[in-house]
């Protein structure tokens, strides 16, 4: 019966550590899109804002005030309308654990 919960609490670790990397994998893919305009990595060109480093709090309410419209924006209120606030959540500490 012992070996039998060990491999129970083994399996469900193992099924763990894999969403963990599912999630990582999708977190890095929808911050893919955002790279024609602010950067591979989240390091723009000049002229646009670089998001790698920044604070998650910071970009996490910038994307939420697109998202509602608090914030002005030419093309960041659309996008942001086609994401979850979770997804934004992700996006935001995605990009603030990123090197500067």
């Amino acid at each position: 019966m012992k070996h039998v919960a060990q491999f129970l609490v083994a399996t469900a670790l193992g099924f763990a550590c894999c969403a963990a990397q599912a999630d990582a994998l999708q977190v890095r893919s929808l911050a893919a899109s955002c790279s024609a305009c602010h950067g591979t990595n989240g390091v723009a060109e000049s002229g646009m804002e670089s998001l790698a480093g920044k604070p998650k709090d910071d970009l996490l309410k910038k994307m939420l005030d697109f998202k509602t419209g608090k914030k002005p924006a030419t093309l960041m209120h659309q996008l942001s309308k086609g994401y979850t606030d979770e997804q934004l959540d992700q996006l935001a500490g995605y990009f603030a654990a990123l090197k500067k």
